[in-house]
This record gives structure tokens, sequence and C-alpha cells, in this order.
């Protein structure tokens, strides 16, 4: 096992909790102008990048480039509505139900099989999901949905990055993202554009600074390890969320909640070790 992934992903988590919680405070801007802010930034960053690298600026796999970035531009839009409206471990927890997506894609078009076991593991999810739903007024079905849809988007968006593994570079993969959403996110959020101060806009700058870093250090992982191995490292998340959004945003959540947290980690992460384990026999 490989240590340096595994440092990548923890550092692409913790980077990402702290741009979401930079988007909790920013709750009182529009979703469209906030992903614009996002994009803008990452994309300046993404593109001296690649320029440098010399590497072919819109890359190779243009298709699957242009799947990955659009739908990941609706699945982050969706997502950052969440979390400006209801606890960030709800939002963050409720996004995690994109591996169960995933392992449906990939039965569906990759001709995968899945074993019993892992639906076993994706019903662990899901009931933590019903539990999170069920027991905390401040997730209404109207937010469970638009949550769920944002997962299912970013499955779509992870299993267009697997596309693209061996055809391009991991900036170059982020930045079609920002490609997209720079200019669409730009033109949609004009009519509704929410003047800020500077401090305000320096969140945003450091939402974009800190996603793009951990785009591309999540990308790295992915294409130097095994994703079964490294992905369970990403569910740290959820119990960062939970502490952040306690501590520093007064989140309080029942016990029930709590405990639908613990079976969203536990089913997805056994899911990913199951998946590991069948790779490993296969071997």
């Amino acid at each position: 096992m490989k240590w340096g992934p595994i440092v990548q992903m923890f550092c692409s988590v913790v980077l990402f909790t702290l741009a979401n919680v930079c988007v909790k405070e920013l709750s009182f801007i529009p979703t469209t102008q906030l992903v614009f802010m996002r994009s803008l930034v990452s994309l300046t960053i993404c593109a001296v990048y690649v320029w440098r690298l010399k590497s072919p600026f819109f890359g190779v796999n243009k298709k699957w480039l242009l799947i990955r970035g659009f739908f990941g531009m609706i699945a982050l839009s969706l997502f950052f509505y969440t979390i400006q409206n209801i606890p960030l471990a709800s939002a963050t927890t409720i996004q995690y139900l994109s591996p169960v997506f995933t392992v449906i894609l990939a039965m569906l078009f990759l001709k995968q099989r899945v074993k019993r076991i892992q639906w076993v593991y994706l019903g662990i999810a899901m009931l933590g999901i019903a539990l999170v739903k069920g027991f905390d007024p401040r997730v209404s079905l109207g937010f469970l949905a638009i949550g769920t849809c944002s997962a299912f988007l970013a499955a779509v968006a992870y299993f267009a990055t697997m596309k693209c593994k061996t055809t391009d570079h991991p900036v170059t993969i982020v930045m079609y993202f920002h490609l997209l959403a720079t200019p669409i996110m730009g033109l949609v959020s004009i009519e509704n554009w929410l003047p800020i101060t500077s401090y305000e806009w320096g969140l945003g700058i450091v939402i974009g600074v800190f996603s793009v870093i951990a785009q591309v250090l999540m990308a790295m992982a992915i294409h130097r390890e095994d994703a079964a191995i490294i992905t369970p490292i990403k569910y740290i998340g959820a119990l960062l969320a939970l502490s952040i959004g306690y501590f520093y945003f007064d989140e309080e959540l029942s016990t029930v909640s709590l405990l639908g947290i613990f079976l969203v980690i536990l089913g997805v992460t056994l899911n990913t070790l199951s998946k590991r384990s069948k790779k490993a026999k296969a071997g």
C-alpha cells in the first residue's frame, strides 16, 4: 500500500471541508454566484498550471471531459445549495450517497457484477439517510431530494473521471469543470448578483483555492492508487463537518441523526472494502 496517495486523499478531505465551511459562512449569497466565484478562481489556477505544463489545453478525451465538467457543475451547485440551507453534517452525509450510484452505474455500463453483500451494505447506507431525514425537521423532503440528485450527478462525474484516468492529466480533468461552470454560472448569476464586501470576496477566493487544490490532490490519489483503498478516507469529511457544525455553527443533531450518519459511513466504507477484497481475490 502506498502512503503518498493516502496522505493526498486526507489533505483533500480537509481542504474540501474547510471550503464547505466558507460556503456555509456565505449562505446569504445566491448559489449560482458562489459557484461562479469559486470556478473563476479555480479556472485561473488550473489554466496557468496546464499552460505551463505544456499539455493539450483542451485535453484528449474531450467527450468524457465535457461530461465530467457538465454533471460536476450541476452536482456542485446543488450541493452548495444544501450546505447553505441544512446542517453541514447532514448535507455532507447525503452527498456520500454517490458511491451507491457509482456501483449502479458500473453495473449498468461496465457490466460489473455486484455481490449480494454489497447490496446489504448499500442498504445500510440508505437506512442511515432515512434516519438523518426522518428525525431532523431541518432536512425536508425537498432538500433530501436535491442532495440525493447532487450525489447521483457527482457519481456520473466520478464515472467520467475514471474514463479520463489514462488519457488526461489530473489538473486538466479538474479544469474542465471550471471551464464550463465559469461562463455558465456567470451568465446565470448576472440578474441576481449580490454586491459583497472585500472580506466576502476573500472567502470566495479561499473556496476556489482550497477546492482546486483538494480536487487535484484527489485526482492524483485516484491516478496513483486503487480507488477501493483510498475512497474510505474521504468519509472522514463527515466527522469533520459534524465537529465544525457543532462547535462553530451551533448545529446540534439528535442521537438518531448521529446514528444515521454513522450508518451511512459504515455502509459505503464496507461496500468499498468489499470491492477491494473482490479485486484482491481476482488478483
